[in-house]
């Protein structure tokens, strides 16, 4: 039971990683949207608004992965917690669980990522108004 146990750490531990990424990833967007924003209203300068039409779609691509390799290795761990401690493998090659909703593409759409980058989009938009 001993190698089952420490091949559900191992896959546990890249599970929280990539969690930890897509938070840190949406911490640098508000960051840096906001920093952006402030320096295009203290010199009326519309660019660096602009600028978060670039950094916006990037980061949530970026998010997107991670949230796809989460979900990947969330089933390797199901599937690997449902072995016999004799099948344990040490296997970490989530690839093959990338189908349906765990696709990189539709990750980006998922239900927690859509909102939170499209209301972001949506308040680009509306603040870009009101420097301009």
């Amino acid at each position: 039971m001993e190698n089952k146990i420490k091949h559900l750490e191992f896959i546990q531990n890249v599970i929280a990683r990539m969690n930890s990424n897509s938070f840190l990833i949406k911490g640098w967007t508000i960051t840096i949207v906001s920093a952006l924003f402030a320096l295009a209203a203290k010199d009326s300068n519309i660019n660096f608004a602009i600028v978060s039409y670039i950094v916006i779609p990037s980061f949530w691509v970026l998010d997107g992965f991670f949230i796809s390799t989460e979900k990947q290795y969330v089933e390797l761990y199901k599937e690997t917690a449902n072995r016999t401690e004799q099948e344990v493998d040490f296997n970490m090659d989530a690839s093959s669980y990338n189908n349906e909703d765990r696709t990189w593409g539709l990750s980006i759409f998922s239900k927690t990522l859509f909102p939170f980058y499209g209301i972001m989009l949506l308040a680009n938009l509306v603040i870009m108004f009101v420097i301009a």
